[in-house]
């Protein structure tokens, strides 16, 4: 083994340097846990959001995830999805994320609203897990300039939204994350 695959080896995951908001079926903070340890073994349920991304003609933006992505690598999401930070709302997690993965900034849409809440349970594999509380955002982007940084997403598609409901069958090629599908079926009962 060479010393640069000796020292990946031991380089722990980027997930283990950050922690997430444990929380209880209710989305009440339970403290911090390490990000790693919620997403290994049985899991730890906590505090996410994803959020869904329109254009002015009702068009769902669908963002690949990227290959480097250690959980739902290469699956698509509607639009981007993560966890907030102790002391951050899910609507400032939410515009961080935007920026930071899509290049889209806050003076290109006034209209980020939270719109459901729900809690899941899905493994990946053998890779991993999520268990979360799961924030539905909405946004409309009055402007649809983006500017995607290529290690959080790997492609972008605009979708009609309601045909994308009406007919999953016909999407199935693109491995959808299974809590935007949630978000989604929820969205239309």
């Amino acid at each position: 083994m060479s010393d640069a695959q000796a020292g990946e080896a031991t380089e722990p995951h980027e997930n283990a340097k950050q922690d997430v908001i444990a929380v209880d079926a209710d989305d009440n903070a339970q403290g911090l846990v390490n990000r790693l340890e919620a997403h290994t073994g049985d899991g730890i349920r906590h505090r996410a959001f994803t959020c869904l991304v329109f254009n002015e003609e009702d068009q769902l933006l669908l963002a690949q995830r990227a290959p480097g992505k250690r959980l739902w690598d290469t699956h698509w999401d509607g639009t981007v999805a993560s966890h907030p930070v102790e002391g951050q709302t899910q609507k400032e997690a939410t515009e961080e994320r935007l920026e930071e993965e899509l290049g889209i900034t806050p003076d290109q849409y006034s209209d980020l609203r939270v719109t459901d809440k729900f809690e899941y349970k899905r493994y990946y594999g053998n890779s991993g897990l999520e268990w979360e509380v799961c924030a539905v955002l909405k946004v409309t982007l009055e402007d649809t300039s983006l500017d995607p940084d290529e290690d959080e997403i790997a492609g972008m598609l605009w979708v009609d939204y309601e045909h994308l409901n009406d007919h999953p069958k016909w999407y199935r090629q693109l491995r959808l994350c299974p809590w935007f599908e949630i978000a989604m079926r929820r969205d239309f009962e």
